[in-house]
């Protein structure tokens, strides 16, 4: 994992709960933003959008990986998640997020009382499936 500053990790904390703001969540009622520092120094947020069909809901993770992508940055090195209760990734976004690299650090930001867990991807998802895994 790159080391990340103390600036780096508020800088990202305080991207995710504003991008938070911003969810579209009229069903579960669980707000998540996400943010995403690229390996330059960008930052790229999303949030959680649901839908009445639950199965097309789609993740902050996904939705900043997504923008991230479509912005042309494949490498990061750090991505937030503000939540209430700090929950780590579901594991479709586990998932998605491996396919940048499992040595990326993850911040967990917990709305309820403000703390901040800093974990590698590669942790919280052990064993992963990925693009070494295919027949070539």
């Amino acid at each position: 994992m790159a080391s990340l500053s103390d600036q780096e990790i508020e800088q990202l904390a305080i991207a995710a709960v504003d991008a938070r703001g911003r969810a579209y969540a009229p069903y579960s009622h669980f707000d998540v933003g996400a943010a995403i520092l690229t390996n330059d120094g960008q930052l790229i947020s999303g949030c959680n959008v649901e839908n009445a069909s639950f199965s097309l809901a789609i993740c902050a993770e996904r939705v900043a990986a997504s923008a991230a992508v479509a912005a042309g940055y494949r490498e990061w090195k750090a991505v937030a998640i503000a939540s209430a209760g700090g929950v780590a990734p579901c594991g479709a976004c586990r998932q998605f997020l491996a396919e940048f690299g499992l040595d990326l650090a993850i911040i967990l930001v917990n709305l309820n009382d403000g703390s901040r867990r800093v974990c590698l991807l590669s942790q919280l998802l052990p064993d992963s499936f990925g693009g070494a895994d295919l027949p070539s």
